[in-house]
């Protein structure tokens, strides 16, 4: 193939210190994961190496997690959204989250909860399930532009869903709004002044797919990963992660690079300055999942402290993930990932084919010893759009 040049910016974290943090701990992502298993259908994802791609890419080996397979829900973000509204309930009604059964909790609400959101599609999708699951209602509330069948997977759960003409950061304002009005819960992965205990919840539930993949890694006979390529919209999942990765491996043993799309890249610039700064606009980027401008300041913390580099990229970053995932080589395993879930590998694959590829890996450290651990965080969540980047080439590399 020809050499190709992606727009990828990449900026060193200036105010690491590695200060880890007990919100974020393994002691809590293990919780979190014991709840988790006492969930009908629990098995953890699938952790795949991709042999032949890190042989073509120059560096030892690519780990991925393959989000898609997260209890029928093609992405991983349920695990925030059940997990919080478990602890929600187990608050309310003075249970031990250790004893938490969806059965008995059943049993146990005296009236009707409402439990309302704002989401890009997958965190909505995990709320809706498992206010489902509990017997529960949910409102869900969409940024202008989501997809359709993003709000039709949501509707399919019994949900109220509303898309609005606002886009995320505006969307999610609303939605504590009407919340207020109406005297519902809500069930939100980013925080404020005020509002900090559910969605540190929610970063505690996300850390499970960490603590498989640490297991997954062991039993691989992998003592480490050397690189963790982590994305972002607000932040909660990469804090979440990170926060657990650090505390297992020691922030300083660990090259973490925080990837965003350059339409929302709130946390590279966030980054680059040392102090949370917000991103407006509409945010037209393909990865929905990462289209926020305003980082949650609980993820920000963790990624100030521990990130070793933050990466603002073009779309087409994501779409080359897409297809080279989507169309492995030789014996790989294929792996169907959505925009937001396949960035992590596009970077690696636009660095390869990048004309100034060894400054690159130069700069992220990369090379023949690199064990790189991606997550894809979403399957095929907008298949409509999946097949025109994957088989009609939207979004190209090369022009």
């Amino acid at each position: 193939m020809s050499a190709f040049s992606l727009k990828i910016d990449i900026a060193d974290n200036r105010y690491f210190n590695g200060e880890t943090s007990p919100l974020f701990s393994r002691r809590q992502a293990q919780q979190a994961r014991h709840f988790h298993q006492k969930i009908t259908g629990y098995q953890p994802t699938p952790l795949y190496a991709l042999k032949e791609l890190s042989a073509l890419l120059g560096i030892k080996n690519i780990l991925i997690k393959d989000e898609s397979q997260r209890f029928g829900l093609n992405a991983f973000k349920m695990l925030g959204g059940s997990y919080a509204i478990a602890r929600l309930l187990c608050e309310k009604y003075q249970l031990n989250i250790n004893d938490f059964s969806f059965d008995t909790i059943k049993t146990t609400i005296k009236e009707k909860m409402t439990f309302a959101t704002t989401t890009d599609g997958n965190h909505g999708r995990g709320v809706a399930w498992a206010a489902k699951q509990l017997g529960q209602n949910a409102v869900v509330y969409m940024p202008k532009g989501s997809a359709q069948e993003r709000v039709e997977a949501i509707l399919k759960l019994g949900a109220e869903c509303i898309v609005t003409d606002m886009n995320y950061d505006d969307t999610v304002r609303y939605t504590m709004k009407v919340a207020q009005e109406n005297g519902w819960e809500v069930v939100q992965d980013t925080a404020w002044e005020g509002y900090t205990k559910i969605p540190t919840w929610i970063m505690q539930g996300y850390a499970t797919l960490a603590d498989e993949a640490v297991e997954q890694l062991t039993s691989m006979g992998i003592s480490r990963p050397t690189h963790v390529f982590l994305q972002a919209g607000v932040g909660a999942m990469a804090g979440g992660v990170l926060g657990y990765l650090v505390d297992v491996y020691g922030a300083s043993n660990l090259h973490s690079v925080v990837v965003e799309p350059e339409l929302a890249d709130c946390l590279y610039r966030s980054g680059v300055k040392g102090q949370i700064v917000n991103v407006g606009g509409d945010m037209a980027t393909i990865m929905a999942g990462l289209a926020c401008g305003e980082p949650n300041p609980l993820g920000w913390e963790v990624l100030r402290n521990c990130a070793t580099q933050f990466i603002s990229c073009q779309d087409a970053v994501a779409a080359l993930g897409m297809r080279v995932l989507g169309n492995p080589l030789g014996h790989d395993p294929r792996v169907i990932s959505g925009e937001s879930g396949a960035v992590g590998t596009g970077i690696l694959a636009a660095v390869h084919y990048h004309p100034q590829r060894d400054a690159l890996m130069q700069k992220l450290k990369l090379d023949r010893d690199s064990v790189v651990l991606v997550i894809s965080t979403e399957g095929d969540t907008d298949a409509k759009h999946y097949r025109e980047v994957v088989w009609e080439g939207k979004h190209p590399a090369t022009r």
